[in-house]
């Protein structure tokens, strides 16, 4: 059987391929490639919010580096952590690589799947806890912030759905010193449509970098209303953050790939769900205040996902000029 690390650029490289043609185009090639692995370890939510930081098992996994072309000569370059969503690494997130790299910064691409035999949580969310990859997200800022053409104090991270709790929630405090490293950490938090909807001890204590939310007003898979509540929580505590709505952005309005709306059927969505953390690390419904479960009433089934013309241009727009004036000035 080929290693992890051999089916992750596999991966990768099939979906570079399945690119439409004018989407290639559009943007140019980096202008260097390095899949790596990245060795992070799988946490359960409950060893996670115990800051278990040698909890789980150990796990290898990997990335994809693409450097900007031309590369300045004798220059480190920043660089941006991409984190993918339910639905695993793809096409639309090669196409976020390569915009990064026309801006000319760094992309790493994290697959957080592929080394653990998953292809896909969309339909059963617990075959991997969403902050087992804040985890993966720390060690792969690691990893960038000692490479010789990255600039360690300019690395970001960027999420989508459930890769977006990595993204936006490793800005805690709390969760930087459980499972971070005291001498890296990121320099902008970017979540797109982000489940907002579990209030966790201490998540307004934030580091100084700015937090950015981009959501879909009508996303019916991750609500938004849970991201408005958690932004004037961290509003009002001081942080730098902002949320900015999309009228008729539908969950992953930003993939060009995917059809104007999809019904995904079988989509596990915790839409209706409140949550909390409670003593000891346990999670809480917030209505019942009984101990949280998939299983829970709250937990539905069905879901959609669609392409906004409009709001991906301006979410693209928008990212854009963040990570220029925050990383490259």
């Amino acid at each position: 059987m080929p290693s992890s690390r051999g089916r992750l650029a596999g991966l990768l490289l099939a979906a570079a391929i399945a690119l439409p043609g004018p989407a290639r185009a559009q943007q140019p090639a980096p202008g260097r490639v390095e899949v790596v692995p990245i060795a992070s370890r799988t946490l359960s939510g409950e060893e996670f919010l115990a800051g278990q930081r040698e909890g789980g098992k150990p796990t290898l996994l990997a990335g994809e580096l693409r450097l900007p072309f031309p590369l300045p000569p004798g220059r480190k370059v920043p660089a941006v952590v991409l984190v993918h969503g339910s639905g695993g690494s793809g096409a639309s997130t090669d196409l976020w690589a390569r915009e990064l790299n026309a801006a000319g910064l760094g992309a790493f691409i994290l697959d957080s799947f592929a080394g653990r035999g998953i292809t896909s949580t969309v339909q059963d969310q617990s075959q991997l806890h969403s902050l087992a990859m804040m985890v993966d997200a720390y060690r792969a800022l690691d990893w960038l912030a000692e490479h010789p053409r990255i600039r360690a104090d300019r690395i970001a991270v960027m999420g989508f759905s459930k890769g977006a709790v990595a993204a936006v929630y490793s800005a805690m405090t709390r969760f930087q010193s459980a499972f971070g490293n005291p001498a890296h950490r990121f320099a902008a938090h970017i979540g797109l449509y982000t489940p907002c909807n579990i209030a966790y001890a201490k998540d307004a204590e934030v580091g100084p970098a700015p937090i950015r939310l981009f959501h879909g007003v009508v996303d019916d898979y991750v609500a938004i209303a849970p991201c408005r509540d958690y932004a004037a929580r961290l509003k009002q505590a001081g942080a730098d953050v902002s949320l900015t709505e999309y009228a008729n952005g539908q969950h992953s309005f930003d993939n060009p790939f995917q059809p104007l709306l999809v019904t995904v059927a079988d989509a596990q969505t915790t839409r209706g769900c409140r949550l909390e953390e409670g003593p000891g690390g346990a999670m809480l419904n917030a209505e019942t205040k009984r101990p949280y479960t998939l299983a829970d009433a709250c937990v539905a089934r069905g879901a959609h996902v669609g392409y906004d013309p409009v709001g991906a241009a301006a979410v693209r727009a928008a990212v854009r000029a963040f990570a220029e004036e925050r990383l490259l000035k």
